[in-house]
């Protein structure tokens, strides 16, 4: 039975990953056997495999597999505490979300930022997953499932700015608002490689994933003014502004790395980079200004920019996200972020949206 229930959930996995947009589903391969093993225990599991598509109670799945509700809804506060599905109160009912591996399990369990031995054997059991899982089904990305918000007090004046091109966008919509901890690096951390000093606590999520972050992932709330502070160091330390790609019900902000965000390695390694992941945007250089310092080559995380004959850096827009990383550390004032005349698509409305033209470009 143990063991079955695990084989089970290769499917559940698959079909959860494609209905949600994950990265990653369930694969016969002994990295997925010894991920699953520590991450659910065969009651969790089943569990699991039984949770419907749709946000759900204790009620509704008790019901479908035969249980006691109320002894349902402890195991699965337990599950959500462990980052195994998500959870939220509505009035004084609660409420459960199923989770896809990637965006979701694979995150949830290193954003409360603990040490234990169990994370730590996690953060490697994670890694190993990937890595056989790319052997074997090398990442392929035909249309953008994320997408950059650049830094909008560096855009040249005069441009039309999106309120989807605004951080301010979301961070004004929202009350509930939580920082948690970067799961890339905080499972690096765990182990044991460089996270080059880059702030941790800085994974952002809005509304009801914040609810579930602060209840349960060890969340810090957050005011708008503190977001806004959050963001400015973030800037400060060059990390990349990442999100759904969708213009409504965006429901985190992450604030990646070079070195260590899994979905920037990904897709460098996509034939054009630049074509499914973008916020629009393209660095724009004041000869003028530039004094080749070449702060702006090494802040950029893509290797986008080399200096050029004349001094002043080039740009190849195959690489460049537009994340503006290399704006705001420039002291000298030399870049500007302008809109992109071609090749850049605006965001979908909603997921549906997303799913159709995802589907749409698998099948081409």
């Amino acid at each position: 039975m143990s063991e079955q229930v695990y084989k089970d959930m290769i499917e559940v996995m698959n079909v959860r990953s494609m209905a949600m947009g994950g990265a990653f589903g369930g694969k016969d391969i002994p990295e997925y056997y010894r991920l699953v093993k520590v991450l659910f225990t065969p009651e969790e599991a089943e569990i699991n495999n039984a949770m419907p598509a749709k946000t759900f109670s204790a009620v509704q799945l008790a019901e479908v597999m035969g249980r006691d509700a109320v002894e349902l809804e402890k195991t699965l506060k337990q599950m959500a505490d462990k980052g195994l599905c998500s959870t939220y109160l509505k009035g004084e009912l609660r409420l459960f979300r199923a989770a896809p591996f990637v965006p979701g399990i694979l995150e949830f369990v290193f954003m409360d930022g603990s040490t234990t031995e169990r994370d730590k054997k996690l953060a490697r059991l994670v890694l190993e997953f990937k890595q056989a899982w790319e052997a074997e089904s090398p990442m392929v990305i035909p249309y953008p499932m994320q997408r950059v918000i650049t830094v909008d007090e560096s855009i040249e004046s005069g441009h039309t700015i999106h309120t989807y091109d605004q951080v301010k966008t979301y961070i004004d919509a929202n009350e509930d608002i939580a920082a948690a901890s970067c799961y890339c690096r905080h499972a690096a951390m765990l182990r044991g490689e460089d996270t080059h000093g880059m702030p941790m606590q800085v994974c952002l999520s809005f509304g009801k994933t914040a609810q579930y972050m602060i209840e349960s992932r060890a969340a810090r709330k957050l005011t708008q003014d503190e977001s806004y502070k959050l963001l400015e160091e973030c800037r400060d330390a060059g990390l990349v502004h990442m999100t759904h790609n969708t213009t409504d019900n965006v429901g985190y902000l992450c604030n990646c790395d070079q070195w260590h965000c899994y979905a920037i390695k990904m897709i460098l390694k996509q034939p054009k980079p630049s074509a499914v992941f973008n916020s629009g945007f393209e660095p724009k250089f004041d000869a003028d200004r530039c004094t080749a310092c070449e702060t702006c080559l090494d802040r950029c995380p893509a290797n986008a920019l080399v200096m050029g004959d004349q001094d002043v850096p080039e740009v190849d827009l195959n690489l460049c996200f537009g994340c503006a990383v290399c704006a705001t550390g420039c002291n000298d004032e030399t870049i500007t972020m302008v809109a992109k005349k071609e090749g850049y698509e605006p965001p979908p409305k909603d997921n549906n949206e997303l799913m159709q033209k995802m589907f749409a470009a698998y099948s081409k």
